[in-house]
């Protein structure tokens, strides 16, 4: 039978087939996993129709557990059911998995494959996930490539179905939920033709009914237990028969040849490979490379990897082989080896089969380390390493094998293309189309993969894509490209880019130099390179064009059209019109004016192209690209930067051998703080310029700045003197003598913008701000001026007491104990935390939920949280996203628990102690619940104490421990996601306790993490991943639930909004002895905005002024006073609710694509926001009332 083709990715296809099958979709966002649930959500709400003529039911739930109870549940009452997830979400799914495997319940669950978090979270693929459920009764399905997940999760369904035995249908993380193909799809009438109706009527007939009850879930005693467990075994022994069945059923179908295990390469074979995943797919290239060369090699791909059929495994292997290598993407500390090995050992041994051959076994393809040819031909070669891992060097145990021959094993007539990127410019969207423009209206296969660093946006994105005649196998990063494209100019001199253009091959820089300054500006060997390999060589200035369009630093249409016509892999006119109307489908949703910028874009593109004539001289051109390193103080951050930073930054991460963990002693997962200080990117392309006649010295702009890049800076005559040339000052206001600056650290900027948007000095005419956009080659000259003003410059006590830290202007002196991370330009969130840092950094502990406020927070390899001169900051660590505030509270518990102990010590000291220590240690107790006065007690009694003679005893105890004295401010940091939603009943829990623990929720209405899923901090008229057709109930008010208990300080934030108050707040929350909850609202590039990040403060004050957020703080401590605990900071709205929604493209899609549905949900979000107000003006009344009566 003859499918349509379509260009889709592996989470797509599975979508596309479990859809047809699934009466009901219970599920939970996770990477790389949400696609799959959020594909189905939006079909279903554009009525498409599974295989029974219905819609599928897709319920988002609180957590992945939970997701697991509806999926029991569902089934239960007689539902076809399935779920997607991966890692930590399907480990949290293993009990309802036990029990609905128990209960012979005919469910799917496919996985996007996933690293289980450990010594770090890796959010990326290997098999630790679903090898930890291998022991719950699910069947075990395994897909090579989207194609097969097409295929493969029919027969998951179907056998499910049919044998009563639940599957779980796995592929590899990213490499296949995430690789774009051209495949087959099935249609969804054959599907219905091969499914078994009998089976689906007789399990809804077994569903529970009060038409006919009967009891699920008994508890049973030892007495029947055991044999009601092994009733189970004949549906098992069945269930690969069935399997086989359905993949006969397929292969008649469509002319495959699916078994449980596959066989590919030389009959005679001496040599196999045992593996599962996408790995099989670079394996059979490699084996058709080496077959030609007259290697006698195989491999033996499992598929149905539970039950482990050891008769159909054997069977598979030739009978010649004398070498079994198994392959496994995941380790498992202490055990005798991984999962796949010891089925295979056991297996044969079983079987009795291949006795005498050698069995190796290997780990390979952690956290979605690449695995290419290269590494696969190392297996084959090797004959000394029984145990052994791939693609690291592992100098330490030496188990990993050399890499002694690097063929291209690409088949011939496959064209190769690799584009440099930086994250949200579009890069990655712009070839995700240009894959499906080439894919769906040629004759070719085309496959693109795309890698990404750990930045939130303004990292490094590499997108890896192919085309080609004959079927794409190359589950592996390109390193030999027939074209490259550098979208961003700063990436020319750090990364090898250029090396892995093939000699004739295209290399095509996006940048703003003339053709003349190429030779000035290229490093020495990329124009060495060029001009000895004969690369086709051209320039375009596309940011200049996209700034002329309208489309700002958006230059993704705009290189897009650039590569069509320098590759000429379809007529120029024809790529136009498809690339116009796949930027219609990608931007129809933003307007019109949108659309017709990025057509004017596809047009201009080819056009501002231009061929660089290469100069034969550059052939003798000799260097390095440049080398950085890191010089300080402190040597373990240092050591870190230049080890590992600076590899990793370079692209060069993978060559970092496994001696460098075990010398730094950073084997568990310990990172040094401050390191993104030395990454110094430099990846704006405009950046603020400072007017000293036009500051009035607020400050509000390093208040509001995301990434810290801003600073005032308050000089002596002579340090102003020995600064830099470049240095800008003005007098200092209301310090006599002294000099003022901003300082901007040009390199670290990201270009949002908003620190000029927000300057009062220009809110009535720009032309009067103190701070201006300027490319970012213009203020060069104000890097040294940072770099001199952050450690040169001195921290002055009498301008902390003049400008006191709890105003907007003193808190910018403070030094910010968070800069530079990885999170948006222009990001909603970090202001708030860094506002934290400034007031109580120097004795935080910080437990981030795991989420967009960890990830800008603690990716590797840069740390932006840091330290101050003293070598003092915040102490950060993430656990999980699911239970964040029991971490945290346990951090707490144990900083308590441990300080009181000191504490019974420096009591005990006290009673022989002379006046002036009882004077110190007295000081030290009147104000241990006083954070900043207890740390300035602690200072000088410890330092009494070092001085006194004997340290022997109580005294030696005491200053071992000196580290618990003084009194710290534990910090609790998360989305909403995590607060609303999958944390909500640990935090509920951890606020109910009544300790002095403090809460920050990042409040974005959306998972912002996992790209942008509704939660329940999500408004009602939304539209976000699992809302598509708009949220329909209104937003959880966490605020008011933490409210009811009395005891907990509450407040909303809104920093645009109210500096003064969201400052206010946080030093209440803080200052406060109980738990406290702070929600800021924080503006995401998910929302969309009109305007961009850029405006985010603008849309914080905005959102106060329509009601759409309101300011408030809940303070028990002032009901202690006999005083009104409520304070309802904002006024009552003034502006336009649906004014302000229509701005962000969450909401006027949904007006677009549905205007009537639109107005009723926004007619209800306005009602919904009046009704708000009203009950917090009625609450300030109340306890107004409550205590003047008092």
């Amino acid at each position: 039978m003859a499918r349509e083709k379509q260009t889709m990715d592996g989470n797509n296809a599975a979508a596309h087939v479990s859809y047809a099958f699934t009466d009901l979709a219970a599920i939970y966002p996770i990477t790389p996993s949400s696609v799959m649930a959020e594909v189905t959500d939006s079909w279903s709400t554009a009525g498409v129709k599974n295989i029974f003529g219905e819609q599928v039911k897709v319920v988002e739930m609180q957590s992945e557990a939970g997701a697991a109870g509806a999926v029991h549940g569902s089934l239960s009452a007689g539902a076809l059911t399935t779920t997607y997830t991966a890692s930590q979400g399907l480990l949290l799914m293993i009990p309802n998995m036990y029990k609905i495997a128990g209960e012979l319940l005919p469910s799917v669950i496919h996985v996007s494959a996933r690293a289980v978090a450990s010594h770090a979270l890796s959010i990326f693929g290997d098999h630790s996930d679903i090898y930890a459920c291998r022991q719950t009764g699910y069947a075990m399905l395994c897909s090579t490539n989207p194609q097969e997940v097409m295929d493969l999760g029919a027969v998951a369904h179907l056998s499910a179905i049919k044998g009563r035995v639940p599957f779980l249908h796995f592929f590899d993380g990213f490499r296949t939920s995430h690789e774009i193909q051209k495949i087959e799809k099935w249609d969804y009438e054959t599907l219905k033709g091969m499914v078994d109706m009998d089976a689906v009527q007789a399990f809804r007939d077994r569903a529970l009914n009060p038409e006919k009850p009967v009891l699920h879930g008994t508890a049973q005693n030892p007495d029947i237990f055991f044999q009601a467990r092994e009733a189970c075994n004949t549906y098992y022994n069945n269930i690969p028969n069935v399997v086989t069945e359905y993949m006969d059923k397929v292969n008649a179908e469509i002319g495959t040849d699916y078994k449980l295990f596959n066989y590919y390469g030389a009959p005679d074979a001496e040599e196999v490979i045992v593996a599962m995943g996408s790995v099989c797919d670079t394996i059979e290239e490699t084996i058709d490379y080496l077959l030609k060369q007259g290697r006698k090699v195989g491999l033996v791909k499992v598929r149905l990897y539970r039950p482990f059929v050891s008769s159909a495994f054997a069977a598979a292997i030739p009978a010649t082989v004398k070498k079994i290598s198994v392959l496994d993407r995941t380790k498992e500390p202490g055990s005798l080896g991984e999962p796949l090995y010891l089925d295979v050992v056991a297996a044969l041994k079983k079987e009795n089969k291949f006795q005498d051959a050698q069995i190796f076994t290997g780990r390979y393809g952690l956290g979605s380390k690449d695995c290419n040819p290269a590494q696969i031909i190392a297996v084959y070669n090797n004959t000394t390493k029984p145990v052994f891992t791939l693609g690291i060097n592992d100098d330490v145990t030496h188990l990993s094998l050399d890499i002694t021959e690097n063929p291209n094993t690409t088949p011939e007539g496959t064209t190769c293309c690799k584009f440099w990127g930086l994250g949200s410019d579009g890069t990655v969207g712009a070839n995700k189309n240009s894959i499906k423009i080439i894919g769906d209206h040629t004759d070719m296969y085309a496959q693109a993969y795309f890698a990404y660093d750990s930045k939130k946006s303004g990292g490094v994105t590499i997108s890896h894509l192919r085309f080609g005649k004959t079927p794409i196998k190359s589950t592996y990063f390109i390193n030999k490209a027939n074209f490259v494209a550098c979208h961003n100019p700063s990436y020319i001199d750090k990364y090898d880019m250029v090396e892995d253009v093939v000699p004739g091959g295209s290399f095509l820089l996006n940048c703003h130099w003339t053709v003349d300054e190429l030779d000035e500006k290229l490093p020495a060997p990329v124009k060495s390179y060029i001009a000895k390999n004969h690369i086709n060589f051209y320039i375009i200035n596309a940011n200049k064009v996209a700034r002329e369009i309208g489309l700002g630093n958006k230059t993704n249409t705009v290189l897009q059209s650039a590569f069509f016509s320098i590759a000429n892999i379809i007529p120029p006119e024809d790529a136009i019109t498809y690339m116009k109307k796949m930027a219609y489908k990608s931007f129809a949703k933003k307007g019109d004016d949108i659309v017709n910028m990025n057509y004017a874009a596809i047009d201009k593109g080819a056009g501002e192209v231009i061929k660089v004539d290469v100069p034969a001289s550059w052939a003798d051109c000799e260097g390095k690209l440049p080398e950085h390193k890191a010089e300080g103080d402190n040597k373990f951050l240092v050591d870190f930067v230049n080890k590992v930073q600076i590899p990793v930054n370079a692209q060069r991460g993978d060559k970092i051998p496994v001696s460098t963990f075990v010398d730094m002693n950073i084997v568990d997962g310990t990172f040094p703080q401050g390191s993104a200080a030395y990454e110094k990117r430099g990846i704006a392309v405009d950046v603020p310029e400072w007017i000293p006649e036009n500051c009035i010295e607020c400050n509000q702009c390093a208040f509001v700045c995301p990434h810290a890049v801003i600073r005032p800076v308050i000089m002596t005559a002579e340090e102003a003197a020995a600064a830099p040339a470049s240095v800008k000052t003005k007098d200092a206001m209301q310090l006599p003598g002294m000099k003022y600056t901003m300082a901007v650290s040009t390199l670290d900027c990201t270009g949002c913008g908003v620190c000029a948007n927000i300057c009062p000095a220009g809110a009535k005419d720009k032309s009067k701000s103190a701070l201006v956009m300027k490319p970012i080659e213009t203020q060069m000259d104000q890097q040294p001026v940072f770099d001199y003003a952050v450690s040169k410059v001195s921290d002055k006590p009498e301008v902390h007491e003049k400008f006191k830290e709890t105003t907007v202007k003193g808190s910018q002196f403070k030094q910010p104990l968070l800069e530079f991370s990885g999170a948006c330009a222009g990001c909603g969130e970090t202001p708030y935390a860094k506002l934290v840092t400034q007031l109580f950094g120097d004795r935080m502990y910080i437990a981030n939920a795991t989420g967009c406020s960890s990830i800008w927070a603690g990716s590797e390899p840069s740390t932006p949280y840091t330290t101050n001169k003293e070598g003092k900051g915040p102490a950060w660590a993430n656990s999980l996203f699911e239970d964040n505030a029991e971490f945290g509270y346990g951090m707490f518990l144990a900083q308590d628990t441990l300080r009181k102990r000191v504490q019974k010590k420096l009591q005990a000291v006290r009673e022989n102690a002379h006046d002036d220590a009882k004077a110190l240690i007295d000081e030290y107790f009147a104000t241990e619940n006083d954070g900043k006065a207890n740390a300035a007690a602690t200072k000088k009694l410890v330092s009494a104490l070092e001085q006194c003679p004997a340290k022997d005893g109580l005294v030696g105890e005491i200053l071992a421990a000196r580290n618990y004295l003084s009194k710290k401010s534990q910090w609790i940091f998360g989305g909403d996601g995590w607060a609303y939603d999958i944390g909500y009943g640990g935090l509920d829990h951890v606020l109910a306790s009544g300790k002095n623990v403090n809460v920050l929720v990042f409040d974005t209405e959306v998972y912002s993490n996992t790209g942008g899923q509704a939660s329940k901090a999500t408004n009602v008229g939304a539209v976000a991943q699992f809302a598509a057709g708009g949220k329909d109930v209104k937003k959880k008010d966490l605020a008011g639930i933490a409210m009811s208990y009395g005891y907990v300080y509450v407040a909303q934030i809104s920093m645009g909004a109210d500096k003064n108050q969201c400052l206010k707040a946080i030093a209440e929350a803080e200052a406060y002895d109980g738990p406290s909850l702070i929600i800021a609202y924080a503006p995401c590039i998910n929302h969309g905005i009109k305007g961009g990040l850029t405006i985010a403060q603008q849309v914080e004050k905005e959102a106060v002024e329509a009601g759409y957020w309101h300011l408030f703080r809940f303070n028990p401590a002032l009901a202690d006073e006999g005083k009104n605990p409520f304070a309802l900071d904002s006024k009552a709205p003034t502006g336009d609710y649906k004014a302000f929604m229509m701005r962000e493209v969450r909401y006027n899609s949904l007006m677009r694509a549905n205007p009537e549905r639109a107005t009723v949900l926004f007619d209800k979000a306005v009602k919904n926001a009046a009704a708000k107000y009203k009950h917090l003006v009625e609450l300030q009344n109340m306890y107004g009332d409550e205590f003047k009566n008092d």
